[in-house]
């Protein structure tokens, strides 16, 4: 992307629609006169009193339990440096927004005017009785030394400094297991650690406990390696100071097991690599530079076992392993501090974790066949459902066990159920999409791309990694449209009405033609059709010309599809297509069915759907859960609508006895799994969380996801084309960019699918 115009796309993200990325939502009602009484005057005294009685009533009666605060003076921010504390609000707000999408954490980020030690400390501590806990962030070093100590000793609430402890917990675990895997003792390693930074100090720190001889740990900062000689040092790297005899960098890497990169790119060269011992462990985490390439290191030594802090490559070094989840647990048994014990227990969890069987829904976000432990798998992936059900445990009874908790947990089984259902209202599975995508991208057609929308989600799709675009269009209002956006990249550009595209269109009609000539298609006709961008585009996936189709933003639905359904095949043993909607909900993704096709399905077509969108939802690495949903319950009614979707639940019932699906039921019954329980047990979906709706007809499907949609604001993904033997899918009129690129992201995903499939077929 053009430097100027990515600039230029953050700071619009930064600045619309609202200013900033977090907002405060109010948890109670406030829609009646009683409800503000209750909520301020008068009724606010009563909880007032109670925490006056006792003050451990505040975790009852307010939000302090799940509130942190990310505090910041901008002294030390990413790259940047010192910025000022106005500068640091962007990123501040950055971890507010990643607190609570992988931990459901409420954050308020605040800016301290201040460099001052003493007035940095005192100012935490006037205001922690508001937080459950402190989160220090891109404060420099040796004052964040300091001042965390300062915190964590006066204070009765968790304090943590994530530069430096989020880093050393997720090495940590990376090391652990990649000694394992190398057979090596971690009482005899030799570590060289390039940085001595905040990080650096704490990662070797936490090496040291995990049993590491500090005799054994070489430092090194940009000055070379501190000795007891330097006068320069703190009293946290006295620590790690040898005796007056230095040692460069290369000569303290021959022979090295471990070396810990926290400093600058490329200072660790692959004839340097080629002297440490065998099966070296090399943890290179500057970014976005390593200290060396991953691609030098492991064309240079095979046995080689390695972390980065990248994510293009294996075994990313990613704070967000860590810091939500760690927080999570010692705000849930409301811990009086993070003590060792508990970053150890981090420390263990994440490392068992990557031994234990991927979730099928990683494999499928990281485009893997089976993530196994190994050496391109030490430390679990970000995207892994499991780490909040077993970082946060593992913490929190680390507490219970130190001493340090004041509450305990009783049912453990319970509080991860808790913990997984914290999860439901993120994104998660747009990201994970896209990521898989990225693992293999394909030819995308936008047979749209005279549109500027449309143009920019090309563009967001070709300098993201998620697809090849093709644009079809006026070859010279797109070449306009591109300067206009920065979108430089050479890419492919088709006018179908060109003199050019004669042949092409030549070759297209007859293939056409040659399928439909006993349909009353003349070869004139299939001639005068590819000059329509939607013929042309779907005849390019027809002739393997390009991979996936997406085409709908200027055009009706019915308009689009009519070529689509005319010109590409169904999938064998289909008989009639549909389309899904996916949604992001506050319980987490849900499937609607039929959101676009078929106005008034018989039972037949209402259970083919049902398979058809299990498979959708099993593409998304979940297992479907589906509700086959009317306005009766389980035969109130004889209506028509109900009698069908009961026909088609008994039919599934009967050749599908382990698809989760049951019905007809109210759509309130479906969600909600007390109500269920306690009016029909006998109900497949009892204790089960369904994710998937399939509606009797398509009035009902479509106005509830588009209701959805706008009075809810929840991200839609769809109309998913189901049922179709190639990739080709139609957004929306009038789509947002946003929703272009996840449907181009779909589009890609179902290509690989497909793919895949074929693949298998011709084993």
């Amino acid at each position: 992307m053009h430097k100027d115009t990515k600039r230029r796309e953050a700071l619009l993200y930064h600045a619309k629609p609202t200013p900033g990325k977090i907002q405060v939502v109010p948890t109670k009602k406030y829609a009646t006169q009683r409800d503000l009484s209750l909520a301020y005057s008068p009724g606010v005294a009563e909880p007032c009193l109670e925490i006056a009685k006792d003050v451990d009533n505040v975790y009852k009666y307010t939000a302090k339990g799940n509130l942190v605060a990310v505090i910041s003076n901008g002294t030390a921010v990413l790259g940047l440096g010192d910025i000022g504390p106005e500068a640091s609000k962007p990123v501040m707000e950055g971890k507010a927004l990643l607190f609570k999408i992988f931990s459901d954490i409420d954050v308020f980020d605040i800016e301290v005017g201040t460099k001052d030690v003493e007035q940095f400390i005192q100012t935490v501590k006037n205001i922690a009785p508001t937080f459950g806990g402190i989160n220090l962030e891109d404060i420099k070093a040796p004052e964040s030394f300091e001042i965390e100590r300062r915190l964590v000793e006066e204070l009765n609430i968790p304090v943590m400094h994530d530069d430096q402890h989020g880093t050393a917990i997720i090495s940590s675990a990376a090391l652990l297991n990649a000694l394992e895997l190398a057979g090596k003792d971690i009482e005899k390693v030799k570590v060289v650690v390039s940085g001595a930074g905040s990080a650096a100090l704490a990662c070797a720190n936490l090496y040291v406990l995990l049993g590491v001889k500090v005799d054994n740990i070489l430092m090194f900062d940009k000055d070379g390696m501190l000795t007891t000689c330097r006068e320069d040092l703190s009293s946290l790297q006295l620590k790690y100071a040898k005796s007056c005899n230095p040692k460069t960098l290369t000569q303290a890497i021959h022979g090295a097991d471990v070396f810990l990169g926290l400093s600058a790119g490329n200072i660790l060269s692959a004839e340097m690599l080629m002297t440490m011992s065998s099966n070296p462990i090399v943890f290179a985490m500057a970014n976005p530079i390593p200290e060396i390439d991953y691609n030098v290191a492991i064309n240079a030594r095979e046995d080689i076992i390695m972390a980065t802090g990248r994510s293009d490559h294996p075994n990313q070094v990613n704070n967000v392993l860590g810091f939500p989840y760690i927080f999570r647990g010692a705000l849930d048994v409301r811990a009086t501090k993070i003590n060792e014990e508990m970053k150890m227990a981090a420390v263990r969890a994440l490392a068992e974790l990557a031994k234990t069987p991927v979730p099928e829904q990683v494999n499928i976000a990281y485009g893997e066949t089976k993530l196994n432990f190994g050496k391109d798998y030490i430390i679990p992936k970000p995207f892994d459902p499991r780490l909040i059900s077993v970082v946060a445990p593992a913490v929190a009874k680390a507490a219970m066990d130190s001493g340090v908790a004041q509450v305990e947990i009783q049912d453990w089984n319970k509080y991860e159920e808790e913990l997984l259902n914290r999860l439901g209202s993120d994104n998660k599975m747009i990201r994970m999409l896209v990521n898989r995508a990225k693992t293999n991208p394909k030819r995308v057609v936008f047979a749209e791309a005279d549109h500027l929308d449309v143009l920019k989600a090309a563009q967001i799709v070709h300098e993201e990694g998620i697809g090849e675009p093709i644009l079809l269009g006026n070859r010279e209002i797109i070449q306009e449209l591109k300067e206009e956006i920065g979108f430089d990249a050479n890419v492919t550009i088709i006018d179908p009405k060109s003199k050019k595209e004669k042949e092409r269109r030549d070759v297209y009609a007859k293939s056409f033609w040659k399928s439909r000539q006993r349909r009353g298609i003349t070869f004139l006709d299939a001639q005068k059709w590819m000059r329509e961008r939607n013929y042309f585009a779907a005849m390019m996936i027809n002739e393997g010309e390009a991979d996936t189709l997406v085409t709908g933003y200027s055009r009706s639905y019915p308009t689009v599809v009519k070529p689509v359904l005319e010109l590409i095949e169904k999938a064998p043993g289909v008989d009639k297509i549909a389309t899904t909607n996916m949604m992001m909900t506050s319980r987490g993704p849900i499937f609607l069915s039929d959101t676009a096709i078929n106005p008034d399905p018989s039972a037949e077509d209402l259970a083919r759907i049902a398979l058809m969108t299990a498979k959708t939802v099993r593409m998304f690495g979940m297992e479907p859960v589906i509700a086959m949903v009317s306005f009766s319950n389980f035969g109130s009614s004889a209506n028509h609508n109900s009698s069908k979707i009961r026909e088609a639940v008994a039919y599934l019932h009967k050749y599908y006895p382990d698809l989760i699906v049951d019905g007809e039921i109210q759509t309130d019954f479906a969600l909600n799994s007390e109500l269920l329980k306690s009016k029909f047990p006998f109900s497949k979906l009892v204790d089960k969380k369904v994710n998937t709706l399939i509606f009797p007809n398509l009035d009902s499907a479509n106005i509830t996801y588009k209701m959805m949609k706008e009075l809810n604001k929840s991200d839609s993904i769809g109309p998913i084309m189901l049922g179709l033997d190639k990739p080709v899918h139609i957004f929306q009129l009038g789509a947002s960019v946003e929703e272009m690129v996840n449907m181009a992201a779909v589009s890609v995903v179902d290509a690989q699918e497909k793919e895949r499939k074929l693949r298998q077929g011709n084993q």
